[in-house]
């Protein structure tokens, strides 16, 4: 069943007011303040450079692996398309046969996860 807005009509996927940003934002300020880049770097539409870029990968995986967003709903949160969370997500994956990028990973997951239980 959908919900009907003020105008009468059902809601788009495209609506934000069906997102829950709260999960998401937890993500950004995580990502942002661990790598030293700024949520607006993270979120901004260009590539930007590569320390932004693999900020916003990591963001978009942990928005996927962590709070079971779907591609679709992570990419609309980033603006990107859902593609290219998946090739994020895989890239991610990838990197994580680095040992110490991988404790790295386990610990962000450990803190959102830890703040989820909280809520």
């Amino acid at each position: 069943m959908f919900a009907v807005t003020s105008s009468g009509s059902r809601p788009s996927d495209e609506d934000p007011a069906l997102f829950d940003r709260s999960g998401l934002d937890r993500v950004i300020d995580l990502v942002a303040r661990e790598y030293d880049v700024s949520k607006v770097l993270i979120l901004h539409h260009s590539r930007c450079r590569a320390s932004a870029a693999k900020a916003r990968q990591v963001a978009m995986y942990l928005s996927h692996v962590v709070l079971g967003q779907s591609l679709a709903e992570v990419g609309r949160a980033f603006h990107r398309d859902r593609t290219t969370v998946s090739y994020a997500c895989g890239v991610i994956e990838d990197l994580r046969d680095d040992r110490a990028f991988d404790n790295e990973l386990d610990r962000f997951e450990a803190m959102l996860n830890e703040e989820q239980s909280r809520d």
